[in-house]
């Protein structure tokens, strides 16, 4: 349910953060122009949210078809919420002050660690189908 809940909320964040960056996307040189850091740092954390919110939802549909240990299955929840919520997190820090993406391993290394135990879980849970 953590993952459920969290995946809508950060899809409604997504949405709420997509209806800000509207009031000014028609200006060229809102956020530094088009293709300033900046900018980009802002819509890509902004779609993290959706993204990353739609990965969870994903998760929780898809946990159950794992064999996962209870750890494996706690620890995979923790850090698909994890990455979701840093990664918009570190791309708007970043979009602020620069020096902050030296922090984007924080996420991914919480997706990255998701990701590959819940794909071992479903190989396993092929294998002994």
């Amino acid at each position: 349910m953590l993952n459920v809940t969290f995946g809508w909320l950060w899809i409604s964040l997504g949405f709420l953060t997509g209806l800000l960056l509207g009031l000014g996307f028609h200006k060229a040189e809102f956020l530094g122009g088009y293709a300033s850091l900046r900018r980009r740092m802002v819509r890509l954390g902004h779609i993290a949210c959706v993204m990353l919110g739609v990965l969870n939802i994903l998760y929780a549909l898809t946990v159950d078809q794992a064999t996962l240990s209870p750890f494996e299955r706690w620890a995979t929840s923790v850090t698909f919420v994890l990455g979701g919520f840093t990664m918009p997190l570190v791309c708007w820090l970043t979009a602020w002050k620069t020096p902050f993406r030296h922090l984007f391993f924080i996420p991914v290394a919480s997706l990255l660690y998701a990701g590959i135990t819940l794909s071992i879980g479903l190989v396993r849970a092929c294998v002994s189908a």
